[in-house]
Order: C-alpha cells, then structure tokens, then sequence
C-alpha cells in the first residue's frame, strides 16, 4: 500500500455536483482535469490520511465556491456584462441545470472546462464542467 500523493498549494473549498445527485462539500488541493480521479478533504488542515477519493467520471461539475452555506437571499443574475473576457456560453446539464458565463478553453474533446459565472456576486467563483454531463452548449453574443 503506498502513500497518497502530497498536497500542495492553497485549499479550493468545493461544492461537487456528483451524477447521482449527491452533493458532496469540501476541500481539493492542486485539482487537475487530466486525472481520473482527486482528492476531497473534510477540512482545509485534514490530515493526508482524512481524504477521499473521488473518481471524475461520477462528477457533473465542481463549484469552487465562496462558501458552503452560499447566500440563499441572493438569485444569481444571467445577464453578460458586455466587455466579459472570454466565449459567452450557456451550459445546460443533462439534467436541466443551466450555467451561463464565461470561458477561455471550451473543447468538447477534453474531459471538461472552467467557466466563470456571468454574477460576479455569486457564491460560485468558478465553476469546472465534465463535458459528458452536458446536453448542450450555447454560444451566446455579447
């Protein structure tokens, strides 16, 4: 049995989207799309050994987030502010949810992309999107 691998850089507090509905909340270090799987830590100091793996192919999406218990008073706004950086998209998810802002590496070839909220008041700070979970995406004009 060998050691997990070492954490490094700053924690990312996420709120991931699983497959099967489940919401999972936590800590990731270092998350890279081109791994099949990462690591979710209950705490931003858990110990190497509190982690969980967490395989990608179970994922719809992962909200990097300002806070867990969000902002339930706040409703995300979907307007573009005109000048966004970056492609304007609409994400609609295999299951109804939609997303809309904005991205700088969409490819439907690769595992998945980042996008950034079109609400900069939003609790998602960005939001990274398993390409197999999406039924469609939408170019959008600024």
């Amino acid at each position: 049995m060998g050691t997990p691998p070492a954490r490094l850089g700053s924690p990312n507090k996420v709120v991931i989207a699983c497959l099967d509905g489940q919401r999972l909340k936590g800590y990731v270090f270092n998350f890279a799309a081109s791994r099949e799987q990462f690591r979710l830590f209950p705490e931003e100091n858990s110990p190497q050994t509190a982690g969980r793996d967490v395989k990608l192919a179970t994922v719809k999406a992962i909200f990097f987030v300002k806070e867990f218990a969000g902002r339930p008073e706040h409703h995300d706004h979907y307007e573009l502010k005109p000048g966004a950086h970056g492609r304007k998209l609409e994400v609609v998810f295999l299951d109804g949810e939609t997303v809309i802002g904005t991205t700088e590496a969409y490819n439907p070839k690769n595992p998945g992309f980042f996008i950034f909220p079109a609400d900069s008041e939003s609790n998602n700070s960005r939001i990274f999107i398993v390409n197999k979970s999406v039924r469609e995406v939408k170019n959008l004009q600024s």
